[in-house]
């Protein structure tokens, strides 16, 4: 294909006159893509936008093989924007359940709106035109636009920036300013005059089939003879990984309410962590940990009178801290069952159910309290019939 693009677009980033320009490098990249590269993707078998849109979205962070189920039941559920944008969130949370960074299904579902609103379901050929919809940023604007639209524009995810930081050298961390801004200076000027679309998915397949973060197959790729990390034998160290900082760790105390055989789920907010979905009800939200964690024996009370709100308690159990790790922070979940002999009608209904916790594989949950409730019903000391 060539770089066409739809009438009144000006190709975006297109570089003009630069030092970095090499068009060796996009010839090789293409070539190499078209007889190596990745072909049988489910969302490279359309151009339509709202498909290629959907899966950068749902591939920012995730692998390939775990996006794939994901994106073919979105289509099944949401076949058009406009199906997703007239969805309840709700139920666009429940469908992402699963694929982790919730905020990108609640930018999803915002963005979706906003191109049937102001687009009329057409998304916009123009990159920049693209950036300022929620959730998407510069490089995925670019590699919407080239694989939907075939306009110029230059794309610099993580993979792109192994392969930029090894073939030509590139020391300093990828995620600082100054490296960063080096890194789309060399994007703009390496962009082909035609054959976008190959050159951009070339750049994704090398870094995710190749030159890949441990154990690249430098003796595969096209850039062997002039890889500067493969000659200097730093590909080990390129690209320089991420200074470390001390993660942080929180702790949240959450009601495992239990009435026979049914367990209580509370909708969480729609902003923060696992905004939407349904999970266990949580004692006054989560907290920063400090050398001596607090203790749950110390909110017995509290615990107490926030379960009695929705039953008459028989027992209480303190079970063992589940911890679950973030890109940011790692959480310390310190579960509390609670046995009920009635429970109370709930105030508001929409957002807490009873579902059966032996049927808990099924539910769309956050992981860690998925994994939890699959524990506990799966304990023969919880027989319920």
């Amino acid at each position: 294909m060539t770089s066409s693009t739809p009438d009144g677009v000006v190709p975006a980033n297109h570089p003009v006159d630069s030092d970095d320009s090499d068009p060796s490098f996009s010839a090789t990249l293409i070539a190499w893509q078209r007889q190596h590269g990745r072909h049988g993707l489910p969302w490279q078998q359309s151009r339509e936008a709202y498909r290629v849109w959907l899966s950068e979205i749902m591939l920012q962070q995730t692998q390939v093989s775990a996006v794939i189920p994901y994106y073919q039941r979105f289509l099944n559920s949401y076949p058009t924007v406009f199906a997703l944008a007239a969805a309840p969130v709700e139920d666009v949370m429940e469908h992402w359940s699963g694929l982790g960074y919730y905020t990108r299904a609640r930018n999803l579902h915002q963005c979706a709106k906003q191109v049937v609103e102001k687009y009329q379901g057409q998304f916009p050929a123009d990159p920049a035109l693209l950036q300022e919809l929620p959730g998407i940023g510069r490089s995925t604007a670019a590699a919407i636009t080239a694989f939907s639209y075939g306009t110029v524009a230059a794309i610099l995810d993580g993979n792109v920036k192994r392969v930029f930081a090894r073939v030509f050298g590139i020391a300093g961390y990828p995620g600082s300013k100054p490296v960063e801004d080096l890194m789309w200076k060399r994007a703009q000027a390496l962009l082909p005059s035609e054959g976008i679309e190959a050159y951009t998915q070339g750049l994704m397949d090398l870094g995710a089939t190749l030159c890949t973060r441990s154990k690249p197959r430098c003796q595969q790729c096209p850039f062997q003879n002039r890889c500067v990390a493969y000659a200097e034998g730093r590909a080990a160290e390129l690209p320089t990984r991420k200074p470390p900082k001390a993660q942080k760790e929180k702790q949240a105390v959450m009601l495992l309410l239990q009435h026979e055989h049914q367990i209580l789920l509370e909708r969480r907010p729609p902003t923060g962590i696992w905004g939407g979905l349904l999970s266990l009800p949580e004692l006054d939200g989560m907290q920063d940990c400090s050398d001596e964690r607090v203790s749950v024996d110390a909110q017995m009370v509290a615990l107490r009178q926030r379960a009695s709100q929705f039953g008459d308690i028989s027992a209480m159990h303190v079970l063992p801290v589940v911890i679950h790790a973030f890109t940011h922070f790692k959480l310390h979940i310190l579960p509390v069952q609670v046995l009920l002999d009635k429970r109370h009608a709930l105030v508001a209904e929409d957002d807490h159910r009873w579902l059966d916790i032996r049927q808990a594989e099924e539910y769309a949950l956050p992981a860690p309290i998925k994994n939890l409730l699959v524990s506990v019903g799966a304990q023969a000391s919880f027989a319920f019939d």
